[in-house]
């Protein structure tokens, strides 16, 4: 039990200090929490996880889970943080899902220790801590910088809507990044899928999470009507659709015509998202 406990104290440690110093609105970021961390200003992230798709898959079951234990504050390591080279074509792939999924996370932030490794020496020859491989968005190609500034600026776009869950969070208690269960509690597909997720009440996310797929099964839960936010497409819910997911594009629905211009609005082959009202 107190090993269970130790992070929330720990992280009561710091707020408690950094508020008798005269701080507001604490934030720290920490590796590990435990319920009530969220009371001192815990931004729980996952680790040092591997550049994987299997890492990939994990978080979002991760984040959901973090949303059922009360922790509305969570992130990853975008890209993963061990052995992404940054000139491999496959990590390039992996970095732009993973940041796809980082677009529709409660905190969105890229970090990693990349490869290649470079040698760094002091001016007397003597031998420093090496250099990992850069990690700006312009460090995977012009083509992924495209696709990566897009979401950027889709991320932007939402801040209304992301500080509106955020409120929610603060006042209520409801997760930012919550489980199908959570929103749909009485259709008995929606407790099984640990593969996508809501972002919030009206925003359907289902991350690609497997290398070289164009395409993902997505379970639309009964009891709403879900618009494909790229082709504008209405389904009714408590259906399997195959939604077309290039690597540009993550699949999106949202409900009940909540946020109609994102309706077409997000990242696409070759396009840049543009401005979003909520």
């Amino acid at each position: 039990m107190i090993g269970n406990l130790y992070p929330q104290l720990f992280a009561r440690a710091f707020h408690d200090g950094q508020t008798a110093a005269g701080q507001d609105d604490v934030v720290n970021l920490v590796r590990c929490v435990w319920a009530g961390s969220q009371r001192y200003g815990a931004l729980a992230w996952s680790g040092d996880i591997h550049s994987t798709f299997e890492d990939l898959r994990s978080q979002v079951t991760a984040g959901i889970h973090m949303g059922v234990a009360g922790i509305p504050w969570f992130t990853t390591d975008i890209g993963g943080f061990h052995d992404g080279d940054v000139d491999d074509p496959q990590f390039r792939e992996l970095l732009v899902r993973w940041f796809q999924f980082g677009t529709f996370c409660p905190v969105m932030r890229l970090h990693g220790d990349r490869l290649p490794y470079r040698d760094v020496t002091a001016a007397d020859g003597s031998r420093r801590l090496r250099s990992g491989g850069p990690n700006e968005l312009w460090s995977f190609g012009d083509e992924v910088y495209e696709v990566l500034a897009a979401y950027v600026h889709l991320r932007e776009a939402l801040r209304p809507y992301t500080r509106a869950l955020m409120v929610d969070a603060h006042e209520h208690g409801q997760p930012v990044m919550r489980g199908m269960f959570h929103e749909f509690p009485h259709d008995a597909t929606a407790w099984d899928l640990d593969d996508q997720y809501m972002y919030g009440p009206d925003v359907l996310v289902a991350p690609v999470l497997e290398a070289g797929a164009t395409s993902r099964a997505v379970y639309l839960p009964s009891g709403a009507r879900w618009t494909d936010a790229h082709t504008g497409d209405v389904h009714d819910g408590g259906r399997w659709v195959r939604a077309s997911a290039p690597l540009a594009v993550v699949p999106v629905f949202l409900r009940d015509g909540a946020l109609p211009a994102l309706v077409g609005a997000l990242p696409g082959p070759g396009v840049r998202a543009s401005a979003v009202g909520t």
